[in-house]
């Protein structure tokens, strides 16, 4: 079992000489929100072990010229990233199990005779319309006694292809 690096159990004193800083530092850091520790049920600082490591930080930005106001604005992208990229392990998780559940039952969708919205499994057919070629049988029929004219690729025969010639009449 490892050590909670989130659990507010250092005092003032303590994360001030861990973080090799002036306690008074820390309270400046925590008044303009740079650092901000946890507080205990007598509203006494308690400070985790991440809240040291930022300490740390702030100090080697601080040392490198970075204003107080850089080093917050710094610390506020960080967070943000840091919960965007929660976010997205959150979304990835969530769209792999929307993936496999639907491939599961992979459904594909199409309009219905009357404009409606069908459901169909992947592979299969929408019925034909009521009095359709392919619905009375003729399809074949016609094409082995050379009434029915190749169609254009991607094409079925129905009513509108006799009107545009592709059906002979009988």
């Amino acid at each position: 079992m490892g050590i909670d690096v989130n659990a507010p159990i250092f005092v003032i004193s303590v994360a001030a000489e861990l973080a090799e800083m002036h306690p008074q530092t820390l309270r400046q850091y925590d008044r303009l929100g740079i650092v901000r520790p946890s507080r205990a049920p007598g509203r006494s600082r308690r400070y985790s072990q991440r809240d040291i490591q930022l300490l740390r930080e702030v100090q080697k930005l601080s040392q490198e010229g970075v204003s107080l106001e850089g080093i917050k604005r710094i610390m506020e992208l960080q967070n943000q990233v840091t919960g965007l990229r929660q976010r997205v392990s959150e979304l990835s998780s969530e769209l792999e199990t929307a993936r496999r559940h639907t491939s599961d039952r992979s459904r594909v969708f199409a309009a219905g005779r009357a404009g409606d919205v069908v459901t169909l499994s992947r592979g299969q057919r929408p019925p034909a319309a009521p009095g359709s070629v392919q619905q009375l049988g003729l399809v074949s029929l016609m094409q082995r006694s050379g009434r029915l004219r190749a169609l254009p690729a991607g094409k079925s025969a129905d009513r509108n292809y006799a009107e545009e010639g592709y059906i002979q009449s009988l």
